[in-house]
């Protein structure tokens, strides 16, 4: 393992304030809000939908509360992958991270996906030359190129370096807001209240409608947990690591509640059910002009583009630090020599991301779904790493601390089970077949190479290797 590893060295820390804040934020946002908004809104009611956006914010605030104390105790590369090794061991480790990587990588293919779709509202006549039919729906040749080229373009960013992409972000990110700050200004001068009727769901009911929107808040919520992910590249002091994580959660909370505001001010039910993108409909009525809607669908790219870049780095990272540990081949541990990122694992991302689009635009569905069962595993994982620790290691240097921790850890641990549920057959979000298969292999792919890599480089080289991570000792001294 030595001689396989022998040219690397230790990520940089190059990441400040604000490239982290628009690294997390810009995850959060992505392009859900563009096609999703209307459809809350029927299912809730305008404030019912705000209300289950507010609900799930709280849940999601108390998960990554016990991130921030552990990503400010121990800011390694991997994030979930070092708390849960600290305190569950080797392969609870391995299980958390690999689990969290499938949500990553079903994210940056999700975009490879979604970028040829929002085009196409753009120039409804570009997709030509028939492939192939997936799931009733016709994959075209022009279609599947941009989203190929999308994700190419993607990972030669991430793979140039992690401060050239923190610099994408922060344009695209600003880009977003600004839109959003103008759709949400127009709304509130040029709305109506009396669109916003009914407030909550009638055919539903009030607990109903709110409960089939707070299904989907926690994936809304997804990439606050990047900022682990990269935390070895993070410049900060380690308290605000944990501050930044939690700023970035609470401005997510109020973008979607306002995004909600703004689009039942100007649509009312009709409008409504006839649009097939809410928010860009509600922009354009809100300023009386074509351009307006075709800009929040710019923002909308500039969403994926936000998203695409976050989790290519939170994944690549993940996937690096289970190699770098001796958890899956030496040589997706590889560290450009020049630009300091985790090359083949970026590598094996572009490869995933630039595949989905070849089965068409039903793979979004599949990829969301199987992907955010992989998540939420992960956040059990850590969850339980915070009560764990905070039982076993009360003494632990924890520069951000959360207060009641056993209350909050408890309560993430029931949240994040109560998640997992909502996967699981009998409910009503439950996997399907397909999305199953795509979880299964996922698994069964990840544990062939752990237990090929465990036989390869043992379980004492692992310990090894997290015992001078989490030491903050270069793992190759004399390099």
């Amino acid at each position: 393992m030595n001689n396989e590893t022998s040219h690397e060295t230790h990520l940089k820390r190059v990441l400040a304030r604000k490239d982290v804040l628009a690294l997390a934020f810009g995850a959060m946002i992505g392009w859900g809000w563009i096609v999703l908004t209307g459809s809350w809104i029927q299912s809730a009611g305008s404030l019912g939908a705000i209300t289950a956006f507010l609900i799930g914010g709280l849940i999601i605030v108390l998960v990554g509360l016990t991130y921030a104390e552990l990503a400010s105790a121990m800011p390694q590369v991997g994030g979930e992958h070092v708390y849960s090794y600290r305190a569950m061991g080797h392969f609870a480790s391995f299980l958390c991270t690999w689990a969290i990587t499938l949500g990553y990588v079903s994210v940056v293919a999700f975009e490879a996906v979604a970028l040829p779709t929002v085009v196409e509202h753009l120039f409804p006549d570009y997709a030509v030359g028939q492939l192939w039919t997936i799931a009733g729906w016709d994959v075209k040749a022009t279609w599947v190129a941009v989203g190929v080229a999308g994700s190419l373009a993607m990972m030669a960013i991430n793979y140039i370096g992690v401060r050239t992409a923190a610099l994408v972000q922060k344009v695209v990110t600003l880009l977003i807001l600004a839109v959003g700050v103008m759709f949400i200004t127009g709304a509130l001068f040029q709305g109506s209240a009396e669109t916003m009727q009914p407030l909550f769901s009638v055919e539903e009911g009030v607990l109903g409608g709110i409960m089939m929107v707070i299904i989907m808040v926690p994936f809304m919520f997804v990439g606050f947990d990047v900022i682990p992910q990269a935390a070895e590249e993070i410049d900060l002091p380690f308290k605000e690591i944990g501050r930044v994580l939690m700023i970035s959660v609470i401005l997510a909370v109020f973008w979607y509640s306002f995004i909600i505001l703004g689009t039942a001010l100007m649509l009312d039910p009709a409008a409504l059910g006839a649009s097939s993108l809410a928010v860009p409909d509600a922009m354009q009525a809100a300023f009386q002009a074509p351009w307006a809607g075709n800009l929040m669908i710019l923002a909308g790219i500039a969403g994926i583009i936000t998203s695409w870049n976050a989790f290519y780095i939170g994944g690549s990272r993940a996937i690096y630090a289970l190699a770098h540990a001796g958890m899956l081949p030496a040589f997706l541990a590889k560290l450009h020599p020049r630009h300091r990122t985790p090359t083949n694992a970026i590598l094996v991302m572009g490869v995933l991301s630039s595949l989905a689009p070849f089965f068409g635009r039903q793979a979004l569905v599949w990829l969301v779904v199987a992907g955010g069962l992989g998540i939420v595993i992960a956040y059990l994982f850590v969850a339980l790493s915070f009560v764990v620790l905070r039982r076993n290691e009360p003494e632990m240097a924890r520069p951000f601390r959360v207060r009641r921790g056993k209350t909050v850890g408890a309560l993430s641990v029931l949240l994040s089970l109560a998640l997992i549920g909502m996967y699981l057959p009998g409910s009503p979000s439950a996997l399907s077949t397909i999305e199953w298969v795509i979880f299964a292999g996922w698994m069964l792919i990840g544990l062939a190479l752990y237990a090929w890599s465990r036989a390869r480089y043992g379980v004492a080289y692992s310990d090894t290797m997290m015992r001078r991570e989490l030491a903050g000792a270069d793992p190759y001294p004399g390099r």
